[in-house]
């Protein structure tokens, strides 16, 4: 006889799958349109479904915090390998300068700023290191590829901060920088650093010589980087150095020309990494402890002042300081650019997770079970602050003063679109509207309507929100069927 099943496992999938599909749904005109990641939905999901008493983490028989500090090691090693990759090859090595700027100087002061920031609203808390991962597309390729190759490389680079704070409240004299310098210094950087650019290399050169010798589909070459990724999150896991910085390493050590071309217009490594970041933001939703942000230890009050602080000063005024030094910020408006976005994200949730997992090796003093308590309520506070601020940023500027006009232009536009026709061409496509006719050029023959319809990448124009007499046009991709 049938029964219901309304367990923890058919409930997350239900939900989740759920959401990913109105997601996608809507995701051009949530992200392409309003200029809104998959992090804000993800998260305030993710926190209604654990409010709701919907999810239920703790019965599979282990702790939230194993689960995530493996899941976010996970998310981080298969999107900092896409990250190096994304970037042109051999980034690290030409833009050298620029980054030893952005993760010396400037990643110490906002070390140093945020420490004196949380020590004075959080009584007797010691200072922990915390990092975000950011891109933003919407800005100029160079001081894009800078934020994106700086955004990978101190994800691993958290590293050496966050133990010299461990060092010392465990360590007394010598000892701290014997064990800074050996421990974090060399084994955890130094060889991650070595062991990505080798294991990076290697693996350039088989899939080239297994390309050139027609031995991989196109299907495991696609998955290459993915399993690539897998494989240095394990190895690196193994002998216990930085696999964070290691993925990033070899990421870009393997990226080349020829790879690039060949995987162009694939979009598996852009919808792999949303899927990863629609899963990581929905568990930091259900994880969040927002009963614990009101106590009277230690008052709301107390969160939301060291939150503003941080998001303002920890990192801004070193840019504006120091971006005349660093060669690929070019003038003062792509600093306050550089300098502002730098979200807090899934790298704090990650360090959090070591830092309470070598707490937890230490004698249980009365200041160590005081950080282990307070740190997770700091970090978390400030990931949910700033993902609230920068994911609203960016549509609060650009679309705040236009969503009614450009709402309805659209609405307007489509209620006047009569017909969409696909015609021959040597290598082209024509889409006709009623006004006025927009042609544009392809890399694929359409014969047929039919034929249309099964191109995974069919261009389309926007030309809702173009202004009256702005000849300027947004061309896209659109998957699926034709209408």
């Amino acid at each position: 006889m049938p029964t219901l099943a309304i367990n923890n496992f058919n409930l997350v999938c239900t939900l989740l799958g759920g959401f990913v599909i109105l997601f996608g749904l809507v995701s051009y005109l949530v992200r392409g349109k309003m200029y809104i990641s998959e992090a804000l939905p993800s998260l305030l999901f993710g926190t209604v479904f654990e409010q709701a008493g919907l999810f239920r983490p703790t019965i599979y028989g282990t702790t939230t915090e194993d689960i995530t500090r493996e899941f976010t090691r996970l998310v981080l090693g298969v999107q900092l390998v896409l990250a190096g990759v994304q970037l042109p090859g051999k980034y690290l090595w030409h833009e050298w300068m620029s980054l030893a700027m952005l993760l010396g100087p400037v990643m110490t002061t906002m070390w140093v700023v945020s420490a004196l920031i949380i020590y004075l609203c959080m009584p007797n808390l010691t200072y922990v290191s915390f990092k975000g991962r950011f891109a933003e597309k919407s800005i100029a390729e160079p001081l894009r590829n800078l934020i994106s190759a700086e955004s990978g490389a101190n994800d691993g680079f958290g590293y050496p901060f966050l133990f010299l704070a461990l060092y010392i409240l465990r360590d007394k004299g010598t000892a701290i920088a014997r064990d800074w310098i050996v421990e974090t210094i060399l084994y955890e950087i130094i060889l991650s650093i070595a062991y990505g650019a080798v294991i990076g290399y290697i693996a350039m050169r088989t899939l080239h010589y297994a390309k050139e010798k027609n031995m991989v589909d196109d299907e495991s070459f696609v998955l290459f980087v993915f399993a690539l990724a897998l494989f240095i999150v394990g190895t690196a896991g193994l002998v216990g150095t930085d696999d964070l910085l290691a993925c990033f390493v070899a990421g870009n050590v393997f990226t080349c020309d020829w790879f690039r071309a060949e995987t162009e217009d694939d979009s598996l490594q852009a919808a792999l990494d949303m899927i990863l970041n629609v899963a990581m933001f929905t568990w930091i939703g259900t994880v969040v402890p927002w009963s614990d942000f009101n106590t009277p230890e230690i008052p709301v009050w107390r969160f939301v002042i060291m939150a503003v602080a941080i998001l303002v000063f920890r990192r801004l005024p070193a840019v504006l300081v120091m971006y005349k030094a660093i060669p690929r910020i070019e003038n003062f408006r792509e600093a306050i650019f550089a300098g502002f976005f730098g979200p807090i994200g899934v790298g704090a949730i990650f360090y959090l997770s070591v830092l309470l997992e070598t707490l937890a090796t230490y004698t249980q003093t009365e200041q160590v079970v005081y950080i282990a308590k307070v740190a997770p309520l700091v970090i978390y506070f400030l990931v949910v602050s700033s993902v609230i601020v920068h994911g609203i940023s960016i549509p609060a500027l650009v679309l705040g003063p236009t969503v009614p006009r450009t709402l309805s232009r659209s609405l307007t536009q489509l209620g006047n679109v009569t017909a969409r026709q696909f015609s021959t061409f040597s290598r082209s496509v024509t889409i006709v509207e009623r006004e006025p006719e927009l042609r544009i050029t392809h890399r694929n023959v359409v014969t047929s309507r039919n034929e249309a319809e099964e191109l995974d990448n069919i261009y389309v124009i926007d030309i809702a929100n173009r202004e009256e007499g702005d000849k300027s046009i947004t061309v896209g991709r659109s998957s699926g069927s034709v209408p």
